[in-house]
């Protein structure tokens, strides 16, 4: 996920892009074939030999009060946080994505993310000694950090607050205009001293990411992942060439807002509007507009017995090169988040869902990735 300053908010290789079925009464069919998943069943980072559950959980919200929570964070929330955290281990989700500023002073948070998500893991550890969890976080290209060392320095300072000696991928969360050379030198780096399994980066557009991609090969090192906004009503990483980048590459892509902030869940109407920032991007003449595919997306999900947030992280499956990550503040939402795996849409549903979404102006995105 971004650290969203706006007013709105694995790819495997080509050989391995999935093959929907045609036709609605082959989806039992192909319940035991190579189309469908289930929670436990794990893809490869890049090209990479880490391997991570093809849904993912963001940990943005954990300790946020500048976007998320209402401005607020207390007990209660902690508890939820925790409860999230453990019922997508339960479900079969262990991949966990956080990063330095989540939660943060810098953010106004009230506690940082990775220091959550470190508690979280310590505890659940402690009764359940074999739980396998991956972790990834991001370092912060802020303006007055220069240099490969720099990278490596706050590395060391997110493996203290997560309690961890390594993180199983490490991502630049965004592009900076100062250093992006010292700072994909600085993910090389840390692949070589084993602070991390795999390395990628966020908010890349194509020419940045391809170069990043390529310093990193003259390493003998994969650049595992680009994680940006993409969900059925932003896909900007479709018109941009991003995404057609990942399919070559062989870069993973990571779907940060998968269900567009909560706006694809079916949640909200006009009268029923997003709280805090979210209510300056989906207006309610935004989801006026939204309302028609929402209804085909109830629509599908019922054919299936799914709802639209497990319809709406289907689709990105279903593009064959995607993790989504959406972000769980709570039990409930972990374990619906769950029921978007082990089945998949028709290749019709998905090309309808795309062409009804295509009528909806898409919101402003995180503008670094611009850049």
């Amino acid at each position: 996920m971004a650290l969203h300053v706006s007013t709105a908010s694995p790819c495997f290789s080509g050989a391995s892009r999935l093959t929907l079925p045609k036709r609605r009464d082959s989806v039992r069919a192909v319940a035991s074939g190579d189309v469908t998943t289930s929670p436990e069943e794990k893809v490869r980072l890049g090209g990479t030999e880490l391997r991570v559950t093809r849904l993912g959980i963001g940990a943005w919200s954990w300790g946020d009060t500048s976007y998320w929570n209402n401005f607020d964070w207390d007990d209660r929330k902690m508890k939820a946080a925790k409860a999230a955290f453990d019922s997508s281990i339960d479900e079969g989700i262990t991949l966990f994505d956080t990063a330095e500023v989540y939660g943060s002073r810098l953010s106004f948070g009230a506690i940082n993310s990775e220091t959550l998500l470190g508690r979280f893991i310590k505890e659940r550890k402690e009764r359940d000694p074999g739980v396998e969890v991956a972790v990834a976080t991001k370092f912060a290209a802020l303006p007055w950090r220069l240099g490969r060392q720099s990278v490596i320095t706050a590395l060391k300072d997110s493996l203290h607050r997560l309690g961890l000696s390594s993180v199983d991928l490490y991502q630049l969360h965004w592009p900076g205009v100062w250093g992006n050379e010292g700072y994909i030198d600085g993910l090389g780096d840390a692949v070589e001293q084993g602070l991390v399994k795999a390395v990628g980066v966020s908010n890349y557009g194509e020419r940045r990411l391809r170069d990043a991609y390529e310093k990193l090969k003259r390493r003998g090192i994969p650049l595992a992942s680009n994680q940006v906004n993409y969900s059925l009503i932003y896909r900007k990483p479709e018109e941009n060439g991003v995404k057609a980048t990942c399919d070559e590459l062989g870069i993973t892509l990571i779907a940060y807002s998968p269900i567009a902030q909560g706006a694809l869940t079916g949640k909200y109407t006009p009268n029923n509007t997003p709280s805090g920032p979210r209510a300056q991007i989906y207006t309610p003449e935004f989801l006026t507009l939204l309302q028609p595919l929402l209804k085909r997306i109830k629509e599908i999900g019922d054919s299936y017995g799914k709802t639209p947030t497990q319809v709406s992280l289907n689709w990105l499956i279903a593009q064959g090169n995607v993790v989504p990550i959406p972000g769980a503040k709570n039990a409930e939402q972990a374990k619906e988040f769950a029921g978007a795996l082990g089945w998949m849409l028709t290749q019709d549903e998905v090309d309808e869902l795309r062409s009804m979404a295509k009528e909806i102006r898409p919101v402003v995105g995180f503008p670094v990735e611009n850049l």
